[in-house]
């Protein structure tokens, strides 16, 4: 896929996810890799009304090198493709489930969300763990993220959102849309018994998927 079908398809996918409330006004951000550098949404900008040409381009060192700046939590996605040479995209939310999951203090902070469905070990995978709170925008969490993301392909930010990255962009998506299905499923279930997928279950899922 070349760079103006990239740039497309990244507005078309972040207007659909706004569209369905996976982010309000300003919120959120999505980023993927191109071969020669970044593509990032805009600082301030609304997922539901981008614009091709003006997405930011940064280069291989994520450096700021055309369209409107970029969002001001680049590090965080920077964080990703650091620890997680397969990423091609990245997707930040504020979506509402997981964010609830987020801003939970009772839950385990290396697995808040446990296997309930296939679908969300698939796209997710086996650890999805809390990172710490930090003020928004702070680049102090660039490091946290970093090592948390080393063994995961997604996180969630305390009191925050989730962080999630995929092998494309629509990889990427897919499993932030996923993600929300499955915090969901785990706020209706609290306090349940819910029966989970056991860990030879999680295994070959992740062998036949991965």
């Amino acid at each position: 896929m070349n760079e103006d079908a990239t740039r497309s398809l990244l507005v078309d996918l972040a207007a659909s996810l706004f569209a369905r409330g996976f982010s309000v006004g300003s919120a959120g951000n999505i980023s993927v890799r191109l071969p020669d550098g970044y593509l990032i949404t805009p600082t301030n900008s609304s997922l539901g009304r981008l614009e091709s040409e003006r997405l930011a381009k940064l280069d291989a060192e994520f450096r700021h090198i055309g369209g409107d700046q970029p969002s001001k939590e680049v590090f965080m996605h920077r964080a990703f493709y650091t620890a997680r040479p397969e990423a091609g995209a990245v997707v930040h939310l504020h979506s509402t489930m997981a964010t609830a999951i987020a801003c939970l203090a009772n839950v385990d902070a290396d697995n808040p969300i446990p296997p309930l469905t296939p679908y969300f070990v698939m796209r997710v995978g086996r650890t999805m763990p809390v990172v710490s709170y930090y003020r928004p925008g702070d680049p102090a969490m660039e490091p946290a993220i970093t090592a948390a993301a080393r063994d995961a392909r997604a996180v969630l930010l305390a009191n925050h959102g989730p962080v999630v990255s995929g092998k494309t962009l629509t990889d990427a998506v897919y499993a932030a849309e996923e993600l929300e299905e499955a915090a969901k499923l785990a706020l209706l279930l609290r306090g349940a018994d819910p029966r989970l997928l056991t860990p030879a279950q999680v295994d070959t899922l992740l062998a036949t998927f991965s």
